[in-house]
């Protein structure tokens, strides 16, 4: 929504509003729509070099690595993660200015909001690495980068699920109830995927087995999506907030 006008000679600030919940919605649908297409690309464009391992059996699915290292797979997965970055950073500052707000001086609570800021900007930048620097270009620094993801990640919303058992013991809200509750399902959900993923990681890697590395790329794609769905409950911890850009005339400040 915007708002401005001319009153008496004299420009009212222009005032962009944008609901919370479509802030959330277009941050967590920037990287989805991103991998579907890359692994879409990937499949049926470059299927063998997506595909191919060490091992040289058969498989039917790209990791997600492989279908983000290739051209123009990368720039697509870039342009996307590029967009997703900057909002994401707003929802982690957001969630910390509630935190501190609700829990004021509270032990634990107060120091563990500082922890989620933290890690949630951590996971943020893992995903960054991992997005800019390929598999293909250097290995070392793109593994390091997942690693920080998929750490940051975890720790994040351990955190976030104990922060917000807290709001749920103490509100009256059936949306905090209800968030409270995704979220730990989400997360139980996304270490169970991990842990399959490395599993079937392992067993590829040790034993050679067609099928293995597909089923790998199946599971880690679940990673991916749990991870999206957890960072989707924010459209109802932020229901009725507002995004707000305002623009000064006088000053040419935002």
């Amino acid at each position: 929504m915007l708002q401005g006008s001319n009153i008496l000679g004299h420009e009212r600030p222009l005032v962009i509003r944008i609901s919370f919940t479509t802030c959330v919605l277009t941050t967590v649908c920037l990287p989805l729509l991103g991998l579907i297409a890359c692994v879409f690309i990937s499949s049926v464009f470059h299927f063998e070099d997506s595909t191919g391992t060490h091992c040289q059996v058969p498989n039917y699915l790209p990791s997600i690595s492989a279908s983000i290292s290739l051209s123009p797979e990368c720039h697509i997965w870039r342009f996307c993660i590029g967009l997703h970055s900057a909002p994401r950073f707003l929802v982690a500052f957001t969630y910390f200015k509630f935190y501190k707000t609700r829990f004021a001086s509270k032990f634990p609570e107060s120091p563990l909001s500082c922890l989620n800021l933290a890690f949630s900007i951590s996971e943020n930048l893992g995903l960054l690495l991992l997005t800019y620097v390929s598999s293909s270009e250097t290995y070392f620094v793109h593994k390091e980068g997942f690693v920080l993801f998929i750490i940051s990640s975890l720790i994040y919303m351990l955190i976030t699920c104990r922060l917000w058992k807290s709001i749920k013991k103490y509100s009256l809200s059936p949306e905090d109830a209800k968030s409270h509750h995704w979220k730990v399902r989400f997360l139980l959900l996304n270490i169970s995927f991990l842990a399959f993923a490395g599993f079937f990681y392992w067993k590829h890697n040790m034993y050679c087995e067609s099928g293995s590395y597909t089923l790998f790329a199946v599971f880690e794609y679940l990673v991916v999506f749990s991870n999206m769905a957890f960072h989707l409950t924010a459209v109802w911890d932020f229901k009725s907030q507002e995004v707000m850009v305002i623009s000064s005339s006088e000053d040419k400040n935002f």
